[in-house]
């Protein structure tokens, strides 16, 4: 199947390897470094796993000339496509990590992360566990998809735990080699039939109904920096995102119709 592939130069096939235990403390964006305050909970790193070798051929593929592999313009997202969400509203692509909570669920952390050359921020966009999201098939305006880690094999993930930073509701990454559980399913929220590369779009989580969220707090040691991603019961500015760099699989059949406001 031919693959379509949009990526910027300098990012590193590579998993963020911290090993340090530390405390984090709140960082509201709008606020300068003497407006911190600590917190109790210690963050926990994980063993480290490495991505599977069918995922990290597909990544290498950006890299090799000749591929196949090439720029594009806008287009439709695909199952099967490798892709960085972005958050619009706080310019932050969704991350994860082998680092864990030290709260809440302890399942390993996601957040939002500034930098677009981070290879933990790659996720690949798949159906539930009874399929529905062949490879190359549009992803249609109310589809529930799973969106699964690359480096970790982990699915995206919420639950009803409180978040450390805001106490909204805690989003992890959560299974093993892509299989979770229910829990790991969002709905793709957005305007006319398809999900459209140049649109913004939210994920609605199907099993308790929040909106995939980023507000702006902020984390200290061992991830300094990196912004809290949460759930939030209502659609605001927060929780809108668009598809950014990644490698995209040509669409393999016509697309069908399908229909969701944002």
């Amino acid at each position: 199947m031919a693959v379509q592939a949009e990526s910027r130069a300098g990012w590193r096939l590579a998993a963020s390897s911290a090993s340090v235990i530390g405390r984090w403390r709140r960082r509201k964006r709008p606020m300068g470094p003497s407006c911190r305050s600590s917190a109790g909970a210690m963050w926990s790193a994980g063993r480290g796993r490495a991505a599977g070798p069918a995922l990290v051929g597909l990544l290498l593929t950006l890299l090799v000339p000749g591929s196949g592999a090439a720029k594009t313009g806008a287009g439709l997202v695909t199952c099967g496509s490798v892709l960085k969400l972005f958050n619009t509203q706080h310019r932050v692509r969704l991350h994860s990590h082998d680092i864990k909570y030290g709260s809440g669920s302890g399942q390993q952390s996601v957040t939002g992360v500034e930098a677009s050359d981070d290879a933990n921020s790659y996720w690949r966009i798949r159906g539930g566990s009874e399929g529905g999201c062949p490879r190359g098939s549009p992803v249609r305006c109310g589809q529930a998809v799973r969106l699964t880690h690359v480096l970790t094999g982990k699915n995206l993930h919420t639950h009803h735990f409180p978040s450390p930073l805001s106490n909204n509701q805690e989003v992890s990454a959560f299974g093993e080699d892509g299989e979770g559980d229910d829990l790991d399913l969002w709905t793709v929220r957005c305007s006319g039939q398809h999900w459209e590369r140049e649109a913004a779009v939210r994920f609605q989580h199907v099993g308790t109904s929040v909106f995939l969220s980023v507000t702006g707090e902020q984390y200290g040691s061992p991830i300094r920096g990196q912004h809290e991603v949460h759930g939030m019961s209502s659609a605001s500015t927060h929780n809108t995102w668009k598809a950014m760099e990644g490698i995209f699989i040509k669409p393999s059949v016509d697309p069908s119709a399908g229909h969701d406001e944002l």
